[in-house]
C-alpha cells in the first residue's frame, strides 16, 4: 500500500527551533520527526512513499534523497500554492489507484498502522480516521463514533463548551481514491474542516478506528519538551553506529550517531 506524507508545515509555534527548518525536520532524540515517521512506515511495510512539500522543501529532499538509504522509495511533490491537507493529497492523486494511507509528517507516533488498514477494509470505508484519546482535546479535531465505528460527529478545535468527547483525530487516514472527486482542484481544502464535514452531511462511509499506542503532536514548545521526557522515561535512545563498551552504565540518555561510550 502506498503512503502519502504531508510534510509542508511551517512550525510557527516551534520557533526558534524551526526558524531555519520546516517543522517535520525539527529534531527529536537526535533525528528529525519526519525520520521517525518514515521508520514507522517502513516497519509496517509502507515502502512506496509520496512526500508533499511546501515550506523549505530542499532541506527535506537533501536529507532523504530518493529514500534508498532509509529502506524506502520516496517521490516528492510541491504545489505552487498552499492547498491545505486534503488539497495537497489530491495533488498526488494521479499516482494513486487504490486504497492508501495519508499521514502527517510532524507528529511522533508508535501505532499499529496495519490494524487501521484492516479496520478500513473490514468496514468498506471511503475514509477511516485513526483516533486516539487525550486529556485536553481543545487543540484537536474531536470525534465521536457509534458502536460500529462510524463517525457521527466531528468538530475541529472546539471550545470547552463544545467538547463532547476525549477522542481526537490523529491526522492518520486510510483513504480510497474515490475521495478525490470530492476535493476541488488547486484550491485550499482541509480534511478536518472541509472534507470530513462534507462526508457527514452526505452520509458517506466515514469511520474512526481508536488506536492503542503512542501519539504526540509536536506543535508547541510544551509538547516538544514532553515528547523528549516521554522518550527518556526509562529509555536510552541510540543513534546510528554507536559503540557502547560492556563496562559502561547509562540511563535516560540520547546518544548521538557515531558515539563511543566506554572508559576514558
Amino acid at each position: 500500500m502506498q503512503a502519502v506524507i504531508m510534510a509542508g508545515g511551517f512550525g510557527t509555534r516551534l520557533r526558534p527551533i524551526t526558524c531555519n527548518i520546516p517543522k517535520p525536520m525539527a529534531p527529536v532524540a537526535g533525528k528529525p520527526i519526519l525520520r521517525h515517521t518514515i521508520n514507522l512506515l517502513k516497519k509496517h511495510k509502507f515502502l512506496d512513499l509520496t512526500m508533499m512539500l511546501y515550506y523549505q522543501p530542499e532541506i527535506i529532499t537533501d536529507y532523504f534523497g530518493d529514500g534508498k538509504n532509509f529502506g524506502v522509495n520516496i517521490k516528492y511533490l510541491r504545489p505552487e500554492l498552499d492547498l491545505g491537507t486534503a488539497g495537497s493529497v489530491k495533488f498526488a492523486g494521479k499516482n494513486i489507484k487504490s486504497a492508501f494511507l495519508a499521514i502527517s509528517g510532524d507528529v511522533l507516533i508508535d501505532i499499529d498502522l496495519l490494524k487501521a488498514v484492516e479496520f478500513h477494509k473490514k468496514k468498506k470505508a471511503l475514509a477511516a480516521i485513526v483516533l486516539t484519546r487525550v486529556k485536553n482535546p481543545l487543540q484537536f479535531g474531536v470525534v465521536i463514533t457509534n458502536k460500529t465505528g462510524k463517525i457521527e460527529r466531528f468538530l475541529e478545535k472546539p471550545s470547552w463548551g463544545e467538547v463532547f468527547s476525549d477522542t481526537i483525530n490523529t491526522g492518520i487516514y486510510i483513504l480510497e481514491p474515490e475521495i478525490f472527486k470530492y476535493i476541488p482542484e488547486n484550491e485550499f481544502f482541509d480534511f478536518s474542516k472541509d472534507l470530513y464535514p462534507l462526508f457527514l452531511r452526505e452520509k458517506k462511509e466515514l469511520y474512526g478506528c481508536i488506536a492503542d499506542g503512542y501519539w504526540k503532536d509536536v506543535g508547541n514548545h510544551d509538547e516538544y519538551r514532553t515528547v523528549h521526557y516521554d522518550i527518556l522515561d526509562g529509555q536510552v535512545i541510540l543513534g546510528d553506529n554507536v559503540t557502547v563498551e560492556d563496562c559502561a552504565v547509562i540511563s535516560r540518555s540520547v546518544i548521538g550517531s557515531g558515539s563511543k561510550i566506554g572508559v576514558g
